[in-house]
């Protein structure tokens, strides 16, 4: 194999050459949780240790990152630099259509109201975002929520807030659901509902409300990654006829 250049090309990229042709780049980003997240993509295979090897001389030794449980390949490459699994997401496909979700006699508890999403007040929105970080943070971690990095101004724990759908009971916020819309499918990102809130029917109406406006537009499916030790997550996506389509293992080095 000729020899390979390597080369960060701007704060989170690193750029991989040989005879003027790229065969590989590597990128990191950070969670809002200050998490930091390593991803590389590779066209040869031996590209990937000597991507590795300066990437890592680069960042910090606390690094995550995110692998298919079924791409073995990969796995064992992440886990020969030290990597070891942290934790597991499953993903659900969840169908759109009232009558498979079996979401179509929903009911809303007693004084709850749903906004679409794009209505909510804003500055609420986001204190209700960092209340509920706050409560899971303080019990389960916020490190058992799926693993998206999104790119946020310093300091924003909130994502676009058109994105995002707010229940309230009697005119208190108390939980959310975030949906990222693309032409066939969805991502709902994120249910959550205030600790005081949980286990009254706030997130299954949630999460109808955010089917039933997809399908309305012509959505006919969403997907959502759940931790394994969500077990309210769990019987939430297969209550709303959600089925298990693939997990994915976040790796972790110290």
């Amino acid at each position: 194999m000729n020899t390979v250049t390597i080369t960060r090309v701007a704060e989170g990229q690193w750029e991989a050459v040989t005879d003027g042709r790229t065969v590989g780049h590597g990128d990191v980003s950070h969670r809002p949780d200050g998490r930091l997240f390593i991803s590389i993509d590779v066209w040869q295979d031996a590209v990937f240790d000597q991507l590795a090897a300066v990437m890592l001389a680069d960042l910090p030794e606390l690094l995550h990152t995110v692998v298919s449980e079924s791409d073995h390949d990969l796995r064992s490459s992440w886990e020969r630099l030290g990597f070891t699994v942290r934790r597991r997401e499953w993903e659900y496909i969840l169908p759109t259509d009232s009558g498979d979700t079996g979401l179509r006699t929903a009911q809303l508890p007693a004084g709850v109201t749903i906004l679409s999403a794009g209505t909510a007040d804003e500055s609420l929105l986001r204190a209700l975002d960092r209340t509920i970080r706050e409560e899971v943070e303080a019990t389960v971690g916020w490190h058992t929520m799926p693993a998206e990095v999104l790119p946020r101004p310093a300091g924003s724990t909130l994502g676009d807030p058109s994105k995002y759908a707010a229940a309230l009971q009697d005119g208190e916020y108390v939980g959310l659901v975030r949906v990222a819309r693309a032409p066939r499918r969805a991502r709902i990102g994120l249910v959550a509902i205030r600790a005081g809130h949980r286990g009254h029917g706030i997130g299954r109406a949630l999460l109808a409300h955010a089917l039933g406006e997809l399908h309305r537009d012509g959505i006919g499916s969403a997907w959502a990654e759940v931790d394994t030790s969500n077990a309210a997550g769990i019987a939430l996506a297969e209550g709303a006829g959600g089925r298990r389509s693939g997990s994915y293992l976040e790796l972790a080095r110290r």
